[in-house]
């Protein structure tokens, strides 16, 4: 993973058809949508006609007010995942969606997850009962709620509640490589959890 995010053209196109389509469906104007994400409606309407690249922490926004999971807006939904779904770029965080499966009511989303060593990423809310499960393979993290979040080295993996604000960030030098899922319900309700560390 790099430090720039690089989507094709056609990437770009059809991630703004997914969130216009989404965006009408709710009957939610452009300048609605980008006033509840906290995003320039400049920006919206680039990301929209698919000649803005967006940020992970944007995607994250703009999913959350549509009520869908991040890969809603990456790929298909019902589709096998193409190989030219984008990696997405935030602050600290390089993220590459590999795989998208439904069991019980329960979208889960698989990425590939490099976190940058100083910077800190401050991703917005998820929809209410979305968790986050990490896997740290190599490096040391501080992950989860913005008020608490924790710490979780190499061979280790955690948890956390992410329907609030939420922190990435890579402790020391060197660059933390891991695996994270997101549980996201897809009849959200009102779910809420804490934090946990398992050690391997």
């Amino acid at each position: 993973m790099g430090n720039s995010a690089h989507w094709s053209a056609d990437a770009a196109a059809a991630t703004g058809e997914r969130i216009r389509a989404l965006r009408g469906q709710r009957g939610i104007s452009l300048s609605e949508l980008a006033r509840r994400a906290g995003v320039g409606k400049a920006t919206l309407s680039g990301l929209e006609t698919g000649t803005r690249n967006p940020t992970a922490e944007t995607l994250y926004a703009i999913a959350g007010q549509l009520g869908v999971p991040l890969a809603t807006l990456l790929s298909t939904p019902g589709e096998p995942l193409g190989a030219d779904v984008p990696e997405v770029q935030g602050t600290a965080v390089a993220a590459q969606l590999l795989e998208v499966f439904q069991d019980g009511g329960i979208s889960t989303e698989l990425y590939r997850l490099e976190i940058r060593p100083g910077v800190l990423q401050t991703s917005p809310a998820h929809p209410a009962g979305v968790v986050e499960y990490l896997t740290v393979f190599s490096g040391t993290a501080r992950v989860g709620p913005v008020g608490d979040p924790i710490v979780v080295r190499s061979g280790e993996h955690a948890s956390f509640a992410s329907d609030g604000p939420h922190v990435y960030a890579a402790l020391g030098e060197e660059p933390v490589h891991a695996s994270l899922l997101i549980r996201h319900p897809l009849e959200v309700s009102e779910v809420s959890g804490g934090s946990e560390v398992n050690r391997s």
